[in-house]
């Protein structure tokens, strides 16, 4: 049963070996010369105008739900679609119902100006 996890393994051991491989090339051939532009804190390519403290636009907080909603419902998806033959009719219904709710969510958002940028 240990014979097939063994490809995984040595997968797994190639692409470390390559990751820390090229990570040390690229330590010891990269340039070295930090100067005050480089070495200074920015953000989104904008200069810190403002405390690091402050507080967000909860659109920014609603943007990243629905995000994460609809990422889930994409990894929800595709094992769903792989299975549909097996599941049948009850899949597809589990499937429609949880689809439906995440409309609802979408709507309710969409209703609150979350995904309005003014």
């Amino acid at each position: 049963m240990l014979d097939q996890y063994l490809p995984i393994l040595i997968f797994m051991g190639l692409a470390a070996v390559l990751g820390l491989a090229l990570f040390t090339i690229g330590w010891f051939a990269g340039p070295r010369r930090p100067d005050a532009q480089k070495l200074s804190p920015y953000e989104c390519g904008f200069e810190a105008f403002e405390d690091a403290r402050m507080r967000f636009d909860v659109r920014y907080y609603l943007v990243a739900i629905i995000f994460v909603v609809f990422d889930l419902e994409i990894a929800f998806f595709f094992p769903w679609a792989v299975s549909l033959r097996e599941t049948g009719t009850f899949g597809l219904l589990a499937m429609l119902v949880f689809a439906l709710l995440l409309v609802v969510a979408l709507v309710y958002d969409y209703r609150k100006g979350a995904l309005e940028w003014d």
